[in-house]
């Protein structure tokens, strides 16, 4: 079995990734896994909200995290692997003028194309830090609330990134995230290459296992709900986990703007050597 070293992982990623932000930006699509563009597949997993925004807030995850996440006027939001902004931008209308949304990204283009969306849509509640998740430039205790949409997998040390979301967490906060987990272990020709790192496939953890380092890093209440029974070995999930204050207890989610279930998550479909797709048809690639 291959190795990687986090650096050629992160580098296949960022190369992924950022060539996806250029086509949009240069006016493109950047449409795959049966031509579904990214700004059409966005819709049908947000709805109307995002259907009003620019065509160039595309979205590339594999699930709704800011459905389950319950924002309340006020919180401060932090959104891992921000992409192209529409969870910070769904995010800063939750919060309000109020509250304050960080997105974070890697990529020099995705960050091109963040900061173009929010001039568009004119939100001033948000910011966009580049960094990776492994070492996040925000302060001790002063998140309410992390979200992040089908990132975390893409991480070659997943412990690092929970850890730093345990530390950037106010006592009580919490983290809602949508992401892909693993059923059972990948065989050899399921691991692949780099190109299935990219693809939200060969990185995932099983599920216990994402569940463990959660705790580990000094999460309660973890809950991760997973999408319908299916021989595929990875799967969507909803992730909900806690920072429990000094008194033990958590701030719950305000009430909801979607239905907390897995009908705000879409199952991977493989399509060979792309990786997966987020997508029962196989319309858009991770």
């Amino acid at each position: 079995m291959t190795t990687y070293q986090p650096d050629e992982i992160k580098d296949a990623v960022r190369a992924h990734y950022g060539g996806r932000a250029e086509q949009v930006l240069a006016g493109a699509e950047a449409g795959c896994c049966g031509g579904e563009a990214p700004k059409s597949y966005a819709t049908r997993l947000y709805g109307d909200e995002v259907a009003a925004m620019p065509e160039t807030v595309v979205s590339y995850g594999c699930g709704n995290p800011t459905a389950i996440a319950g924002m309340r006027s006020g919180e401060t939001v932090l959104d891992l692997g921000s992409g192209a902004g529409l969870d910070c931008f769904l995010s800063a209308r939750q919060v309000g003028e109020t509250g304050r949304v960080i997105g974070l990204d890697m990529t020099d283009s995705m960050l091109e194309l963040a900061r173009a969306n929010q001039e568009k849509l004119g939100l001033s509640n948000v910011e966009f830090r580049k960094c990776e998740m492994e070492s996040m430039p925000v302060a001790d205790e002063s998140v309410d609330v992390i979200i992040s949409n089908c990132v975390i997998n893409l991480s070659p040390d997943k412990d690092a990134v929970f850890r730093e979301s345990f530390r950037v967490l106010r006592p009580g906060g919490r983290l809602h995230v949508s992401d892909v987990v693993l059923v059972r272990e990948l065989n050899e020709s399921e691991r692949g290459d780099l190109a299935t790192w990219a693809g939200c496939t060969s990185g995932a953890l099983l599920r216990d296992d994402y569940q463990a380092r959660l705790e580990r890093a000094g999460f309660a209440e973890v809950a991760i709900e997973v999408t319908e029974e299916s021989p595929r070995p990875w799967r969507s999930a909803l992730i909900t986990a806690y920072k429990r204050a000094a008194d033990g207890g958590v701030l719950r989610p305000a009430t909801a703007r979607g239905v907390p279930s897995l009908e705000t998550a879409i199952p991977l479909t493989v399509v060979g050597e792309g990786g997966a797709c987020c997508g029962t048809d196989g319309s858009n690639c991770c």
